[in-house]
């Protein structure tokens, strides 16, 4: 672990991005909130959120840092793709980065679980769906 005991707690933000493309037909089931398992962006929002907050656990040398905010935005980027963007806010002595990451990420992997009834092809393969464009977007520090 880096050593941070020097540095002063300033609030620090983090906005990280991905993408999940789908099929057509299953972009409209989500958006007419026809998924059999359920809401897709508040169960990706919920997994989001307890994820973000998990980071320390997940990523070794990740510091536990307290989180004030959690804000998961869902967007339709076009007709066969679902943007997601997480927003963390903490006031500590290090950066959010892996946290947005990680919230972006579990978002859409909660997005495929719930509709990956939807995206399988005749021999149940996945030729369609694809996470990509996973990125921090921007990095805010305000002393």
């Amino acid at each position: 672990m880096i050593d941070i005991s020097h540095k002063d707690s300033i609030m620090r933000i983090a906005i990280a991005s991905g993408k999940i493309r789908l099929r057509k037909e299953t972009i409209e089931i989500v958006k007419n909130n026809d998924v059999k398992k359920g809401d897709v962006f508040t169960i990706a929002k919920i997994a989001a959120i307890n994820a973000v907050k998990k980071v320390p656990d997940l990523i070794p040398l990740c510091h536990p840092i307290p989180i004030n905010n959690i804000d998961i935005d869902f967007d339709y980027s076009d007709d066969n793709t679902i943007r997601v963007v997480c927003t963390v806010k903490s006031i500590s002595k290090t950066g959010v980065e892996m946290e947005a990451l990680m919230g972006v990420n579990v978002a859409l992997l909660n997005i495929w679980d719930v509709v990956k009834m939807y995206e399988k092809d005749e021999s149940g393969q996945y030729p369609k769906t694809v996470i990509n464009e996973v990125k921090v977007d921007e990095k805010i520090k305000k002393i």
